[in-house]
Formats: structure tokens, sequence, C-alpha cells
């Protein structure tokens, strides 16, 4: 679901490079690539435990996004959310925060390595491609064991990989760790907002 957007983001299939404007009404689906321009951005919910604020000049792909039911067609509940998005170039800033009884499971992958939050956070992933950057805003943001050298980041702190360095480094000694907190604050309060505001607009 898309909260909202600005400037020149499309969305579709990269590979074939069937990639149509978004708009309020698109829904992005698994497969899909979305692909933001200079100085645009898009705020969408990829699942309803993962908010995400794609930045100006950044690509990502939706690896997996399924939704499982728990069998009572009655009660209509969720039993398990998966998704999983490519970050290809760029950079991705996500709320997650898995507040409901059901199972979220969400994860960002780049060249480098793949990202599993499981709790609530507030995070940014930038790559270019060669080098993925990953700063904690709130919460821990761990990575997996496989991941050349597997840390846990808490707010304020930032890791970048390839590295020498086994622990994060506060986010006050990088500038561009620093734009990536301040981003990320000003994001976390448009998500949430985008998301209340969708949540009113749902029929009941």
């Amino acid at each position: 679901m898309i909260f909202s957007f600005k400037g020149r983001v499309v969305f579709g299939n990269g590979e074939r490079n069937e990639l149509q404007p978004v708009t309020l009404k698109s829904r992005i689906q698994s497969g899909d690539t979305v692909r933001s321009s200079d100085g645009a951005s898009i705020d969408f919910a990829v699942i309803p435990a993962a908010l995400a604020q794609l930045i100006g000049d950044s690509e990502i792909k939706i690896d997996e996004l399924s939704v499982a039911k728990d069998g009572n067609q009655t009660a209509g509940g969720m039993r398990d959310r998966t998704a999983r998005i490519r970050l290809n170039r760029g950079k991705v800033i996500v709320l997650f925060a898995p507040g409901d009884k059901s199972t979220s499971q969400f994860a960002v992958t780049t060249g480098q390595f793949t990202i599993k939050p499981d709790s609530d956070c507030l995070f940014c992933v930038w790559t270019d491609g060669k080098m993925t950057r990953v700063t904690c805003a709130k919460g821990n943001v761990n990575t997996p064991s496989d991941t050349p050298a597997p840390v846990t980041i808490a707010a304020g702190y930032f890791q970048e990989w390839p590295t020498t360095r086994k622990t994060p480094v506060p986010a006050t000694e990088d500038a561009s760790a620093q734009i990536d907190i301040t981003e990320s604050l000003e994001a976390e309060q448009r998500l949430q907002d985008g998301a209340f505001a969708w949540q009113n607009r749902r029929p009941f």
C-alpha cells in the first residue's frame, strides 16, 4: 500500500523494463522493481509491520511478498506475513514494528548480506553495489550470523561492509551516518502518519 510519493517513481517488471509511474492506487507485488528518480521518494507499507521510505535515485526489488491466513475463514486472521526486498542501489529507510499477534518476517538484502530485524526498530540501509552501510536510529538491528562480521547495531550507531571494524561506530563520527539518522527520524513520522491515514481510509 502506498501512502505518498513525490517526484518520478516507477514500478513494474524491471527485468523487462516494463515500468510505469506510481500512483496512490498502485499495488506493488512480489517480483516488482521500484525505482525513484533523483530528488523523488515514496512512502509505503511492504507489509503492515514494515513501513518503508525509498529515497531518491534508489532501486529495490520485491523478492518475496506473502501472507498466510490462520484458516479461520470467518475471523479472517493472518498467521504469517513475509517480505524480502533487495536494495540494488541507493537508500531505504525501514520502520519495523511487529506489534500484532501474527508473525511478521521481514528482510532487506544487498549485494553484501541480508538484514533481518526481529524487534521494533528504525533503521536505514544504503548501498552502491560494492559497499553497504546500515545505520540504526531506534531500537537494535541484528545482522545474521552468515554475514562477514555479525553484529548488533544499537540506536545511534552504524556499520559498513566490507570493513575491518568488528564493532559498530557512533554515527556522530561519520557525516553520511548522521544524515542517515536525520532522514530516518524525519521518515518515521511521515510513515506513521501515512499508516494512520491509510487505516482510517479502509472500509469497515
